[in-house]
Order: C-alpha cells, then structure tokens, then sequence
C-alpha cells in the first residue's frame, strides 16, 4: 500500500513539474516575442543572429522547446539585455501596456462625451429648422 501512495505521490510531483515547466517556457517565450516585435526583429531575423532554424526559434516562443540557461544567455545577448532583463520584460510591457489602456479609455470617455454634445447641437439645430419651416408656411 505504501509503495503505491509513493508512486502516485511521485506521478503527482512530476505532473506538478511539468506543468510548472510548461508555464515557465510559455511566460519565457512570451517575454521573448514581445522585446523581437519591440526591435522590430521578424522570427528569421532572431533565428539567424542565433544560428538556428525558423521553426526551431519559433518552438522557443510558443514554449513548446525547453529552452536551457545557455540558449537563453544567447536570445539575451542578441536582445543586448541581460537574463533578468529578459525574464522580467512581460511585468515591464503588462505596466506599459496598463498604462497605455487606461490613457486610451480616458481618451475614448472624452470623446463619447464629446459626441453626445455634438448629438445634442443637431437635435437642436434640426428642432430649430423645424420650427422655421413652420413658421415660413
């Protein structure tokens, strides 16, 4: 009995592992896209600096290839960053992005309310027209 608790404890902590490793390579490769799309880099520019085929550094950015410290020492060195840099980069661009939102939903709240005043001068307008018409007939 003891021997099977062991050995789903063991299944448990590798699922557990691999799972975190996933996540890890997704959140890794995700900050990688973002600071290649920040310069300007098209994959095949990334994946020649580093000597490595298309499809390979593609892997790299969807997460799908574990990527080891040396490999990731080189995406920072192409980036001319350093690893924490690197692996930090998303929380930078979430800020940047965050802030750039809430600029953008200040700007969309003026504008709705500069609509609903343009609104309300051609009802008035027209309501205006209305009543010439009448009053010339």
């Amino acid at each position: 009995m003891a021997h099977g608790l062991n050995y789903i404890n063991n299944l448990i902590i590798i699922d557990m592992n691999e799972n975190f490793k996933t996540q890890s390579n997704k959140s890794v490769g995700k900050n990688i896209r973002a600071v290649r799309h920040q310069l300007g880099w098209s994959q095949e520019d990334a994946a020649n600096k580093l000597g490595i085929s298309i499809p390979a550094f593609s892997k790299i950015e969807t997460g799908i290839t574990d990527i080891n410290l040396s490999r990731l020492q080189q995406i920072a060195d192409i980036f001319e960053m350093n690893l924490v840099q690197l692996l930090t980069f998303e929380d930078a661009q979430d800020e940047y992005q965050s802030s750039h939102l809430q600029d953008a939903k200040k700007k969309l709240e003026e504008c709705e309310d500069e609509i609903v005043e343009l609104q309300r001068k051609v009802i008035g307008l027209y309501e205006e027209l209305r009543y010439r018409t009448q009053i010339a007939v």
